[in-house]
């Protein structure tokens, strides 16, 4: 009897991902043709936009009759090659004319991430004359494809820090007039230690910026969050226990964000997330972040005028337009592509992830951003197939 269960499971354990394969590659394919600009990709994975990638890929969207998304190829921005070698192949290459052309043929725009690439990060040895971007930021050949995207009534997608440093500030007020959201200038980050002497992943110059304003002192040794002003280079820091009752943000969606977008009452999100503001007149705010300070914590965001609870994500759709502003570094996280290829992965997502690892970003991956995308994604598809 124990050999017949055991043949059964080992059975099991080769068909399920067979079967699961399967499945997914005879889901019925749909055709939707996605700009996608990243500014920021170091290697050719592309983890700055493999999230889409996977997304797109997992729900069977094909860029055209016979192939689909390639998370290394199918984007508008840096191109990393071998060594220092690199192509850019932006919009800024585009001439009006080949803007509409564009805004014709495309379906929808997401713009992944524009911080861009800087020589101090690119090459491995630099002088202090190579310090600076490389390349990034917001073009204006970027704008006005947007607002030819608008125009024509097509699906805009934006995340995290389009129009943060080192989009110019003209374009960054385009933007905003245009969908009526503004960034405030601050920007956060979860960090699991503050530590200088153990957390190598604290960015060198947050801890230059805030004690070049408090005499040089860095006190903090706990997990917490960092604040920072886009704008100033000011640094606000909210450490566990004195600041914070729970050091990690959290996004909590609203009923309709549940209800319309299959999104958890709450998710947990330890990565670099923006404030922003949004005319509700026009935009709904369908999740926000709430901070858990304490009330040293109220008083030390009272003091730069921070608010403790802002939007995740707003959206206008409807006839005129569609778009979406995504408050966080959303499609960025380490995921493997290679899941994307089996269907109902997601009743194993627990496998993928470590809940209890406060850091960990796959929870946020396959709860929150896999069920908005398909969802964003399924709503364009049935658009253009009226």
């Amino acid at each position: 009897m124990l050999k017949k269960v055991i043949r059964i499971v080992i059975i099991l354990i080769v068909l399920t991902p067979l079967i699961s394969f399967l499945a997914w590659y005879f889901t019925p394919k749909k055709y939707l043709t996605a700009a996608i600009i990243d500014k920021t990709v170091m290697n050719a994975d592309g983890q700055e936009h493999i999230s889409f990638h996977w997304v797109l890929n997992h729900n069977r969207f094909l860029k055209n009759n016979t192939s689909g998304y390639k998370a290394s190829a199918d984007y508008f921005g840096f191109f990393p090659k071998k060594d220092t070698v690199y192509d850019i192949k932006g919009l800024e290459r585009f001439s009006k004319e080949s803007l509409s052309l564009l805004s014709d043929d495309a379906d929808m725009l997401y713009i992944t991430d524009t911080y861009g690439i800087y020589n101090q990060e690119w090459y491995a040895k630099y002088t202090e004359e190579k310090k600076g971007k490389l390349y990034g930021g917001l073009s204006i050949e970027d704008m006005n494809f947007i607002k030819q995207m608008k125009v024509k009534h097509k699906l805009v997608i934006a995340e995290f820090n389009c129009l943060a440093s080192p989009t110019p500030k003209v374009l960054r007020d385009e933007f905003e007039s245009l969908y009526k959201v503004r960034f405030t200038g601050w920007s956060g980050r979860y960090f699991d230690s503050l530590d200088e002497t153990t957390n190598l992943e604290l960015p060198g110059w947050i801890m230059s910026n805030y004690k070049s304003n408090h005499n040089g002192d860095w006190p903090f040794t706990k997990d917490g969050i960092v604040l920072v002003n886009d704008d100033s280079g000011t640094v606000v820091i909210l450490e566990n226990e004195t600041h914070l009752d729970n050091p990690l943000p959290f996004i909590y969606a609203t009923t309709e964000g549940q209800e319309h977008y299959n999104l958890p009452e709450k998710e947990k999100y330890p990565f670099w997330f923006e404030i922003m503001e949004t005319d509700a007149a026009v935009n709904k705010t369908y999740a926000s972040y709430q901070l858990a300070t304490t009330e040293k914590g109220n008083q030390e965001l009272a003091k730069y005028g921070i608010p403790e609870r802002f939007p995740a994500i707003m959206s206008h759709t409807g006839s005129a337009y569609d778009f979406y502003y995504l408050a966080g570094d959303f499609s960025d996280n380490p995921i493997g592509f290679n899941t994307s290829y089996f269907k109902g992965i997601g009743l194993l997502k627990g496998f993928f992830y470590n809940a209890k690892e406060p850091s960990d970003r796959g929870g946020f991956f396959f709860k929150f951003y896999k069920p908005l995308l398909t969802q964003i994604l399924e709503e364009a598809n049935d658009k253009i197939s009226l």
